[in-house]
């Protein structure tokens, strides 16, 4: 062989150094493993709490239609309710616009009044059957989620506010207002206030 084709010098290659050249850089397995383990722990977390907020979004919309369809029983019969109140206070007035000279003094007149009486008695029954409450509050202060003022007249010896005089009754349907009482509250005299009627 002549030197033109002699080739440059090269290292002796060893079996080491034959496998360190013949076998391309690995990555560290363990290190691949431990990104993959962290990734697939992390798509577990958010699955979970996306489930978790599902299960929860279930029940909250399970419970609301639970209360939908109890507040439907309640209220339900709201209007029709609101249609006998005037029914009933017509049995008050009647009751009332009976003179006290008459009662007692004529048996027919006695008849009548026991049967309004009685039909009176018997629509508080079905009122308080279906959860409807009778407001009187007469004596007591003036509340304006529950009565609204029909007049102040100076009272001495009472308070500001105080209902004196209850025109009509008002009523609740399972806790909640049907008819505001319409009432007259006291007021000092010579003062020049206004009640709040919308608070």
């Amino acid at each position: 062989m002549t030197d033109a084709h002699q080739q440059p010098d090269r290292p002796e290659e060893t079996p080491e150094t034959e496998n360190q050249t013949a076998q391309p850089q690995q990555p560290d397995v363990v290190a691949i493993a431990d990104a993959r383990i962290a990734e697939l722990e992390a798509a577990v977390a958010e699955a979970n709490d996306k489930m978790m907020r599902a299960l929860a979004e279930g029940e909250n919309t399970r419970r609301r239609a639970v209360k939908d369809r109890e507040d439907a029983a309640k209220f339900a019969v709201t209007s029709f309710a609101k249609d006998l109140l005037d029914f009933s206070d017509n049995f008050a007035r009647a009751l009332a616009a009976i003179p006290a000279d008459l009662r007692g003094a004529d048996p027919r007149v006695d008849n009548v009044l026991d049967g309004i009486s009685a039909m009176e008695r018997e629509i508080t029954k079905v009122f308080d059957r279906h959860g409807i409450q009778k407001i009187d509050p007469l004596d007591q202060p003036f509340d304006p989620n529950f009565h609204e003022v029909m007049f102040e007249a100076p009272m001495p010896g009472k308070p500001d506010g105080i209902v004196i005089q209850v025109i009509d009754a008002g009523y609740t349907i399972a806790g909640r207002l049907l008819r505001a009482a319409k009432v007259g509250i006291s007021k000092t005299p010579g003062a020049s206030h206004q009640v709040d009627q919308k608070a």
